[in-house]
């Protein structure tokens, strides 16, 4: 399996190479020179294999379609490290667990962060840890997180051999949990950036290093944000293994709805469609922040500037940016690199927009792919997580929120509809509490964390300054 980037970048990579890379040298990203097709009789196999052996062997069977340049049995060991009830709480990994009929949560927040994320991080600090062993190399990870993002990275790669974590997040926009879980960490290959702006800048930061090629290899950066395809192919496999749950045999479809802002986890819900995985719609769900559903309902893709992206109640999403959205108009529009070129690296960088609504594939895009969307507001999750505690007599995150009340909006009755979990609720626990008069219970093993000690560097919105910092980080502080 060859991987190609989405502006057209010639040489093609392999699996390793790109997990240690991040974005192509021309600025777009790796998605796999084609999708390796499964049958009927394949997904029957993967049934039994997921009821019978577990989540970690499915994982297996999905990601040696992928990844041929590390040995099966190592690649088998490193999935059967990470996906064990010990980490994630739970065989099932991720459970399925009904709300109203036909419509369910796939639960994906049992991890050590309480966060969607860890699902792929714990894999890729495995997977990275393998690699670099095997190159006998050192990696120094640069991303950006608007709450989850972070401090799952951080988890999974503290005291790893021959790993950094350079890890920039909003300053004053994450919830205090969330900021907390990052900031409190004290492992000497742990630093953290407080970057005065929106997740949309500390975005911008880490594609601006990553397209200095030459810093960015002088330095070893790497990135564990979804524009890393390991990450993101990662998450495939839980679409899987929801879709198992949820259905009998592989003629029924589902539908899942993703709350999204980035458009990481539900582009992963594409290539699993994209697999022959039977998806009848990929459901889109938005805060305030809504410039995914524009697309989806107008065909215009309009980013927003770091002083029009709203502070919400779903700060996870608070993204005007939408990283991984490129890897699904490449595939949209026929894996046109140069016409993805032109948009991405010409159009949006220059106008902050783009318009497919006259273009043919936009109109055959729900019908080809599936996609709908939906917008939730402050209001709205407000209502959802009580009606949710009123039914269940549980919680759910605000953001999780979001996908309910846009799923409600757009379920069909006869098709089953998994919402994707993004959080546990104690991460928003001023919503919840909002929302309801009732604070969430705080797991034992975090009873103390908003009283610890942060360790965390703030720094202005400039690439120069990042850059600067990183350099004198590596002369000072040694690698694990």
């Amino acid at each position: 399996m060859q991987y190609i980037s989405t502006r057209g970048y010639a040489e093609k990579q392999r699996f390793c190479d790109i997990l240690l890379e991040g974005l192509a040298p021309d600025g777009g990203l790796y998605l796999p020179e084609h999708y390796p097709v499964v049958s009927s009789q394949t997904l029957e196999k993967w049934r039994a294999i997921f009821q019978r052996d577990g989540y970690a062997m499915l994982a297996f069977e999905i990601l040696s379609l992928y990844i041929d340049d590390i040995a099966l049995d190592d690649l088998k060991r490193l999935c059967q490290k990470t996906y064990t009830q010990k980490i994630f709480g739970t065989p099932q990994i991720t459970p399925l667990r009904p709300y109203e009929e036909n419509i369910f949560f796939l639960a994906l927040s049992n991890g050590p962060t309480l966060a969607f994320k860890d699902i792929a991080m714990q894999l890729l600090g495995n997977l990275f840890e393998f690699e670099l062993e095997r190159r006998q190399q050192n990696l120094n990870i640069l991303g950006a997180t608007s709450g989850d993002t972070g401090s799952a990275a951080e988890y999974a790669m503290r005291g790893k051999k021959g790993v950094r974590v350079f890890m920039t997040s909003p300053l004053g926009r994450m919830s205090k949990f969330q900021q907390s879980q990052m900031f409190s960490l004290s492992d000497p290959n742990i630093h953290n950036i407080a970057v005065q702006g929106v997740f949309d800048d500390c975005q911008d930061m880490v594609k601006a290093v990553s397209n200095d090629l030459t810093f960015k290899r002088q330095h070893n950066i790497g990135t564990v944000n979804s524009i890393n395809w390991a990450r993101l192919l990662a998450q495939v496999v839980y679409y899987f293994a929801g879709y198992f749950q949820a259905t009998d045999n592989s003629a029924q479809k589902v539908s899942f709805t993703v709350p999204s802002g980035n458009f990481g986890n539900v582009c992963a819900g594409h290539v699993a469609r994209m697999m022959g995985l039977p998806i009848q719609n990929l459901v889109v769900a938005t805060n305030e922040n809504d410039v995914l559903d524009e697309f989806f309902r107008t065909g215009v893709y309009k980013s927003r500037s770091s002083q029009n992206t709203f502070e919400t109640s779903s700060p996870s999403m608070d993204i005007s940016k939408a990283s991984n959205f490129e890897r699904f108009i490449f595939d949209l529009l026929g894996r046109d690199a140069v016409t993805v070129n032109q948009l991405f690296a010409k159009e949006l960088a220059q106008t902050g927009r783009f318009s497919l609504a006259m273009h043919s594939s936009f109109h055959e895009a729900k019908q080809n792919y599936g996609f709908l969307s939906g917008k939730s507001t402050h209001e709205n999750r407000l209502k959802t997580i009580r009606d949710v505690y009123q039914k269940l007599g549980e919680f759910i995150d605000p953001h999780t929120a979001d996908g309910v009340k846009v799923a409600l909006d757009l379920h069909e009755l006869n098709i089953p509809m998994l919402v994707l979990e993004t959080a546990l609720p104690i991460k928003f626990a001023q919503t919840i509490f909002e929302a309801t008069g009732i604070a969430p219970l705080c797991p034992a093993v975090f009873a103390d964390l908003e009283s610890l000690p942060q360790y965390v560097q703030e720094l202005p919105p400039d690439v120069s300054v990042l850059k600067e910092f990183i350099v004198t980080t590596l002369h000072t502080n040694p690698v694990v």
